[in-house]
C-alpha cells in the first residue's frame, strides 16, 4: 500500500475512483476492505499514519542534510552538464549529433535538450 499512493488524499482519491468503477480495494495481508465502513476506516488511519511517517523522515533528512552543510561535509552533487554548455553548444555548431555529444561528454540526453534550451532564452 505504502507504494500505491504519496499520501492519505491521494489513497482515498484513488479509493475513490476505484469505488466509481464498482470495485473495491481489498488488502490481503491487512484484512482490509474498502466494501466495508471498517475497511474505510482503517484503510484512512493506515493511509494517515503512512502519511506521518514520510513527512517525519523528509524532516529527519532536511535536519541531517543541514547539519551536515554547517559541518561542510555535505556539497550536494556537482553539475556536470552546466559547465559542459560551452562544449555542448561548441559540438553542436559542428554538426555533432546530440547523441554523440552525449557519449562524447558523458552526459544524458536530457541535460544537452536542457542546455539548448536554456541557450535559446
Amino acid at each position: 500500500m505504502y507504494r500505491l499512493v504519496r499520501n492519505t488524499r491521494h489513497l482515498l482519491e484513488i479509493t475513490d475512483q476505484l469505488h466509481g468503477k464498482g470495485v473495491t480495494l481489498q488488502i490481503q495481508n491487512l484484512g482490509i476492505d474498502t466494501a466495508t465502513p471498517t475497511g474505510k476506516l482503517m484503510l484512512t488511519m493506515i493511509g494517515a499514519i503512512a502519511t506521518f511517517e514520510r513527512e517525519i523522515m523528509l524532516e529527519r533528512q532536511a535536519e541531517g542534510i543541514a547539519l551536515a552543510k554547517a559541518k561542510g561535509v555535505y556539497k550536494g552533487r556537482k553539475p556536470s552538464a552546466r559547465e559542459k554548455g560551452p562544449q555542448i553548444m561548441s559540438l553542436l555548431a559542428q554538426g555533432k549529433s546530440k547523441s554523440s555529444i552525449s557519449s562524447l561528454l558523458g552526459v544524458s540526453l536530457s541535460s544537452i535538450h536542457r542546455v539548448v534550451r536554456q541557450a535559446r532564452i
